[in-house]
């Protein structure tokens, strides 16, 4: 009930700023300005995942840490440093594919991390927009640290800590 009662209003809220966003990434760079991508979700069920488009058409398909920085636009430097590439993510929410807060989804090829939050009971979770790895700045680059650290959040859920957790991403992130 928490993801729809943030996720609908925040997605009517953030709809001009993706309009807008879109409209930049389109005139400043080629390709689409939405990036959809294959992640691994609840269950380690796969899904695809909604974000503004942050790296020139073309980039492969790797973990953010593994990607050349210079693939990186520079209207996507701006809405990385704003976290405001994640938005589209709020329609994951809607469809049920994700939660507003709990462990960033993975791309498949991430075994290793894969492997650590299956044996952690990560997997379990539905996975966020954002979470206590994001605010504690943990990367996917750490599998076991990332899987701990979500373990973490899953054994000390609450209302009161998702909540804290969504205002720690919104202040970090402008």
């Amino acid at each position: 009930m928490i993801d729809l009662a943030v996720a609908v209003p925040g997605l009517v809220v953030a709809l001009p700023v993706i309009l807008v966003a879109v409209a930049l990434i389109r005139v400043t760079s080629a390709g689409p300005a939405i990036f959809v991508q294959t992640r691994i979700g609840r269950n380690g069920a796969p899904f695809r995942c909604y974000k503004l488009r942050t790296m020139a058409a073309g980039t492969p398909a790797v973990p953010t840490h593994e990607a050349q920085k210079s693939a990186v636009t520079p209207v996507g430097q701006v809405l990385r440093r704003t976290k405001l590439d994640e938005l589209p993510q709020l329609w994951n929410v809607l469809r049920g594919e994700m939660a507003v807060v709990g462990p960033r989804p993975c791309l498949p090829t991430q075994e290793e991390l894969i492997r650590e939050r299956a044996r952690r009971g990560v997997l379990a979770a539905a996975p966020g927009i954002t979470g206590l790895a994001q605010v504690r700045g943990i990367d996917m680059s750490q599998p076991v640290l990332l899987a701990e650290t979500d373990a973490e959040y899953l054994r000390n859920w609450s209302v009161r800590l998702d909540l804290e957790l969504m205002l720690r991403t919104v202040w970090r992130g402008s």
